[in-house]
């Protein structure tokens, strides 16, 4: 008989050989089950956090780059490879220790077979029963293992496909929107090409307008030359629109330059109306440095000037490109007064305007031509004034040149006597030192300290005394 305490109210029963022998089978087996439960368990959350990381690692590795996919796959495979080892390991380590325990309890049935020898059959009957369905449990836990193993390789399959796939696409849209970018691009450099090429045709339209209106311009001159053309407009209409008006080259070069042309026009009683210095410039003129018509105002102005003339018109062709001298007649008295640019067939409109303004101004004139002819004794009287005031100014300037460069001459004496001075002031200083010092000197003085020339002196003295004597 055997003693067996209650775990739970822990009173003490015994029983036979037989119902113990059936507790403790039934303890064992309920054992190696919990046990074989906790490893399978143990097993399953081992596989679990290794789905887990694997899934993790995987989601990672999809964000950083599509080519490490394959890496990652062949290491969760090894991975998934290795729990399968362990879990055949542990299977067989179970199955080991079920044979121990199975061995141990035929140990003990063959030392009990004597006394419960159908017992110990029935026990072994039921145990190899109850280990055959532990193993098939088990391996069909294995198999649902091995199934969860497989839908996770498909779902991680499935994951890096829509990964792969995702990239296939952002790499599309890209390589759609380069493509976009590149027609966008070509389209605006085709809007510009178009753009400039219709900048150019405007400017060679222009270039060509301009050229119609040169020629324009210079039709009538095709064989002459601009002075010929203009000299032949004026004589063409000097008989009926100027009468009495005077228009020659400018042949008087006695001031070292001269203009092309000087227009005077006067009335009947001699008095002059209007005067113009012209000036032509033909764009076929060769010339070095000057290639503007600004660059011959200062000229023209000049020779308007020392001919006397009230007007000064440079008649150009000249910057043919410029739209301020196309528009015909350009005032420029801004810069000189009463000077006008103007175009060849502005040339005889600019006479008749200047013309016909100095007409309206003709009575002034007029009168004023009266006032000097009754005071011709004044003016000259009022000339020679001026004259007598130009030539004094001028011998007052050189006088006063003349007497300021004496009064230099004389502080440059006066400089040097004064320096004399200081030399002879010194020179006497010196003298009256040197004369003092003479008189101050003495017999006393010359033989003091010295018995010779004290012996001497007194020799001289007593033979002095006896001659005397």
């Amino acid at each position: 008989m055997q003693e067996i305490i209650c775990p739970h109210c822990g009173k003490a029963f015994k029983i036979d050989e037989a119902g113990y022998a059936d507790i403790l089978k039934q303890v064992r087996d309920s054992e190696f089950e919990q046990q074989l439960h906790e490893r399978l368990e143990l097993a399953e959350e081992d596989k679990r956090n290794a789905v887990e990381l694997a899934k993790t690692k995987v989601a990672s590795d999809l964000q950083k780059a599509a080519a490490a996919k394959d890496a990652e796959i062949q290491d969760l495979k090894a991975r998934l490879d290795a729990s399968e080892v362990a879990q055949k390991i542990a299977v067989t380590e179970a199955l080991r220790a079920m044979e121990k325990e199975r061995d141990a309890l035929a140990n003990e049935l063959t030392q009990a077979k004597h006394e419960k020898q159908a017992a110990s059959d029935l026990a072994e009957a039921r145990l190899v029963s109850e280990l055959q369905m532990a193993a098939a449990t088990k391996d069909a836990e294995i198999q649902g293992l091995k199934a969860t193993l497989d839908a996770i390789e498909v779902a991680q399959k499935l994951a890096i496909t829509e990964a792969v796939s995702a990239v296939e696409k952002e790499r599309d849209e890209l390589k759609s929107g380069l493509n976009r970018a590149e027609l966008e691009k070509q389209l605006a450099e085709k809007a510009l090409k178009d753009k400039y090429e219709t900048q150019i045709k405007d400017r060679d339209d222009a270039i060509e307008r301009l050229r119609e209106m040169k020629a324009r311009l210079s039709t009538k001159m095709v064989g002459e030359t601009l002075e010929q053309h203009c000299e032949t407009e004026f004589n063409r209409i000097r008989a009926t629109a100027f009468p009495r008006a005077y228009f020659e080259k400018d042949n008087d070069a006695r001031t070292g330059s001269k203009g092309d042309y000087i227009f005077r026009d006067s009335v009947e009683a001699g008095t002059e109306i209007v005067s113009i210095m012209f000036e032509m410039k033909n764009e076929s003129d060769e010339t070095a440095t000057k290639k503007r018509n600004e660059d011959f105002l200062k000229e023209l102005d000049k020779d308007r000037t020392e001919k006397g003339c009230e007007y000064a018109v440079l008649v150009s062709l000249l910057e043919p490109d410029s739209e301020l001298y196309n528009s015909g007649i350009v005032d420029v008295s801004h810069r000189y007064p009463k000077m006008y640019v103007v175009r060849p067939q502005f040339f005889i409109p600019i006479i008749t305007l200047l013309r016909n303004a100095a007409q309206n101004s003709l009575q002034y004139k007029t009168e004023l031509a009266l006032v000097k002819a009754q005071n011709i004794d004044i003016t000259h009287f009022e000339n020679e004034l001026d004259a007598f005031k130009t030539g004094f100014a001028r011998n007052y300037e050189l006088a006063s040149k003349k007497f300021k460069t004496a009064i230099e001459e004389i502080d440059k004496t006066i400089d040097h006597l004064q320096k004399t001075k200081d030399a002879l002031l010194g020179s006497e200083n010196n003298l009256r030192l040197a004369n003092n010092k003479a008189d101050d000197l003495t017999v006393k003085k010359l033989t003091k300290g010295n018995p010779t020339m004290a012996a001497k002196f007194a020799e001289l003295k007593s033979h002095g005394s006896s001659g005397a004597e």
